[in-house]
């Protein structure tokens, strides 16, 4: 996997701002559309690189600049932000594949789970998806198998 530099985590929330609201209309149209779509940028977030989101450009390019330094935190590492984003491709795939196919309940449901989701990262700056990233390591740690005898 590519690695990130680190990023700003405003614009992580930015970014769960723009989501959410791809998130509603996919929920009030259950168009499968709407939801592919968004399943690509997390897809795209995920496997391929944060830096790859275009919520993400334009706030880099046309918002960021625009703060003052008072407003500075500090960066933070990308890996929860990018497992998060897989989690997000999970349910919007899902939902993808509910609405699609006929089965609304399903559609409904995932695209509803990747809503609050978002909208608990926009609203408040808490990441599901980055709280459960530390378990996911211990479950599956990522790097080479040690054997020891």
């Amino acid at each position: 996997m590519p690695s990130d530099a680190r990023i700003d985590p405003r614009g992580v929330r930015f970014t769960a701002w723009i989501t959410s609201g791809i998130l509603v209309v996919g929920l009030l149209t259950g168009s499968w559309r709407v939801l592919a779509v968004q399943t690509a940028l997390f897809a795209l977030c995920s496997f391929v690189g944060l830096r790859m989101n275009p919520w993400g450009h334009f706030y880099r390019h046309a918002v960021r600049p625009h703060l003052s330094e008072e407003q500075d935190r500090p960066h933070e590492d990308p890996s929860p932000v990018r497992f998060a984003q897989g989690i997000g491709f999970a349910c919007t795939l899902v939902a993808t594949i509910g609405y699609a196919g006929g089965w609304t309940a399903l559609g409904v449901t995932t695209n509803t789970l990747a809503l609050v989701a978002a909208l608990l990262n926009a609203a408040f700056g808490y990441c599901l998806g980055c709280r459960l990233y530390p378990l996911a390591r211990r479950l599956v740690p990522v790097g080479p198998a040690t054997r020891t005898r």
